[in-house]
């Protein structure tokens, strides 16, 4: 199975805060959306070019959580962020 590679688009700025979140602003569209720190750990990892696995082994890294709950958590977020249109898809 080849590893996804979602890609952060351009016009997304990510803010971290010190308690651990942070935030992304779409330069597009002016909306925000506040990152939980799960969520702030995978999108860095989008930044720093990860793909799906290598995310999912960061979390588990950091968290203790089951291997199938960490991939639905690290899919479900990706899903979240193609729909809205902060990140697109590559393989």
């Amino acid at each position: 199975m080849t590893d996804i590679k979602p890609i952060p688009s351009d016009q997304i700025i990510c803010t971290e805060f010190d308690g651990g979140e942070g935030i992304l602003v779409d330069l597009n569209t002016k909306r925000y959306y506040e990152l939980n720190e799960t969520a702030l750990l995978v999108w860095k990892g989008l930044e720093k070019g990860l793909g799906i696995d290598d995310i999912v082994a960061t979390v588990l890294a950091e968290y203790e959580v089951e291997p199938e709950h960490a991939r639905s958590s690290v899919e479900t977020l990706m899903a979240r962020l193609g729909s809205y249109k902060l990140v697109s898809t590559k393989t």
